[in-house]
């Protein structure tokens, strides 16, 4: 079963799907012996194990690392750990209940709603210079930095600072693929480090000088006597730019070279932009950007006649159960006005995405800017894929107009 599934194989990362398809045939559940995971590729297992109260993202609230029968973390990994564990994605109820309820009174539907001009702006401007170029890379030139600049603007950053953002996200995030290297999490350790002093400077002015910006917004969220702590509100931030943006990012261009590969959907999309809500979703299905999510197994579970003790891990390939036939009509095949389409790409359960509806905002503005400013645009050359599995994306897509 190893021989299927190889996520430090560069052809594996460019095309996981026909491995995905075996691996469904050959069970429900599947054990890794490299990652010690076990795989979880059908659609209603995923969905089922997303809403599941026995696993767990973290397992600290129950259990010590020893109890749980794990190694802690090196102490030198301190930065990055007490930036991560203090997110909403990595807790648990109720410091996670307790949390996403302050946040979601700063980060409100009417909030991200009032950005979508800004966001349109800015998704303008850049397809602007794109054609000014005639043409570049579209993810350097416009995939990354529309979100960047959208999550930068909402908490305030300023212009001349954000720059700083995309490197420490980057290298925060090379941890939570499989097996990362000591060079890995030695650069997540000196970013988390760094991004974490540079919010705490920020949130100290924000204290004495409250503006029209998210975290102002989040120092003032309170709840009877309950306000978000200085490191949730750290850890607050850095969690909405790291996964406000790296799927984005991907979605933007992934979905782009998958377009470029379906030229009569691409025409179909070209010639009727009313098709673009249900496009966004199909291509967030079709080329997952965050192809597997873990979950710890806090008590025995039960997976097709297999036993997972407390302790295992799973994880939930996205990408399999996204392409499952199980749920989806002829899951290989690109259909930008495909109705019924319950993706897994925003995860579900408590963990349910909670940027979804912005990055859904940003997706039609960039996607909807180029179909209509660039309509001739096209690929100028062969992306390469990055090294990464879990959060998989090209180094480059080079178009021309």
């Amino acid at each position: 079963m190893n021989a299927l599934f190889e996520p430090w194989s560069p052809a594996f990362v460019a095309d996981p799907y026909p491995a995905y398809e075996r691996l469904r045939a050959d069970g429900r559940v599947h054990w890794f012996e490299p990652t010690r995971q076990w795989l979880v590729p059908h659609y209603e297992d995923v969905s089922a194990l997303l809403r599941d109260r026995r696993l767990g993202r973290t397992y600290l609230h129950r259990f010590t690392h020893e109890e749980f029968g794990r190694t802690p973390p090196p102490a030198a990994h301190e930065p990055f750990h007490t930036l991560n564990d203090n997110g909403i994605l990595d807790l648990e109820a109720p410091d996670h209940t307790r949390i996403r309820r302050l946040i979601t009174k700063a980060f409100t539907p009417r909030t991200v709603a009032a950005l979508e001009p800004t966001v349109r702006r800015m998704a303008a401007d850049l397809v602007a210079e794109l054609r000014k170029q005639g043409g570049g890379d579209l993810l350097a030139d416009v995939a990354e930095p529309l979100p960047v600049a959208v999550i930068a603007e909402m908490l305030g950053i300023p212009e001349a600072d954000r720059g700083l953002l995309r490197p420490w996200s980057a290298d925060i995030v090379g941890m939570f693929e499989l097996n990362p290297s000591e060079e890995t999490a030695e650069n997540a350790v000196r970013a988390s480090r760094e991004f974490s002093a540079y919010l705490r400077e920020l949130i100290r002015e924000r204290r004495t000088e409250p503006g029209d910006d998210l975290i102002s917004a989040l120092i003032a969220a309170h709840d009877a006597d309950d306000r978000l702590s200085e490191q949730e509100m750290i850890s607050t931030c850095v969690l909405l730019l790291n996964a406000g943006h790296e799927a984005t990012v991907n979605t933007t261009a992934n979905g782009w070279w998958t377009l470029f590969r379906h030229p009569d959907q691409l025409a179909e999309l070209r010639a009727d932009h009313s098709l673009l809500p249900t496009a966004v979703e199909e291509l967030m299905r079709y080329d997952t950007p965050l192809q597997m999510f873990e979950r710890w197994v806090l008590d025995d579970i039960e997976i097709g006649g297999t036993v997972i003790p407390r302790g295992a891990e799973l994880a939930l390939l996205f990408g399999s159960a996204n392409r499952d036939p199980a749920r989806f009509t002829d899951p290989n095949t690109l259909d930008l006005s495909r109705a019924d389409n319950p993706h897994l790409t925003f995860g579900a359960g408590i963990h349910f995405c909670l940027g979804a509806p912005l990055a859904r905002i940003e997706l039609a503005a960039s996607f909807g800017e180029l179909l209509r400013e660039a309509p001739t645009m096209r690929l100028a050359g062969e992306p390469e894929w990055k090294p990464g599995y879990v959060i998989r994306g090209v180094h480059e897509l080079p178009v021309e107009l």
